[in-house]
């Protein structure tokens, strides 16, 4: 990995330790050039591949899906929060242990968890994962978390 200082394209693993309650592993690296001090932190890839609406498949990204929790929840979670509940929803799609997920579940599984998490943020999600056109889908939507 090259150095963050000098960029230099050695650099040696001093230190070796898990972080992220063993989600992902911190190494402390030194510089073989300037000999400056810096962390990386490595994590696995879901190697997961989403399937539009429209049919065009892409790589999964986390961060549209932590941007959109956040979207939603507007400030009433913290950050570190959305990134624990968007690991452990990712960890829901791992189980199945599909390499291939529609963005439809991965919105349902969003809608399920901010359900239970905080009703504001899960219907600032369905209006718009649902396309609510009308304040009237939006109510009977209140009407059915209500009862």
């Amino acid at each position: 990995m090259r150095c963050l200082y000098c960029n230099f394209e050695d650099t040696k693993v001093i230190d070796s330790r898990d972080a992220d309650e063993g989600r992902s592993i911190r190494r402390r690296r030194e510089c073989e050039k300037c000999h400056k001090r810096f962390s990386t932190y490595e994590q696995a890839d879901l190697n997961l591949s989403v399937e539009k609406r429209d049919g065009s498949i892409e790589e999964y990204d986390k961060q549209k899906m932590i941007k959109s929790v956040r979207i939603a929840t507007n400030k009433r979670l913290k950050e570190e929060e959305i990134v624990v509940l968007v690991e452990q929803l990712e960890g829901q799609i791992r189980a199945d242990h599909k390499e291939k997920v529609t963005s439809r579940e991965i919105g349902e599984i969003i809608m399920k968890a901010l359900k239970n998490k905080d009703e504001v943020a899960y219907l600032r999600y369905v209006s718009v994962f649902k396309g609510f056109g009308s304040g009237k889908r939006f109510v009977k939507e209140v009407d059915k978390i209500s009862e």
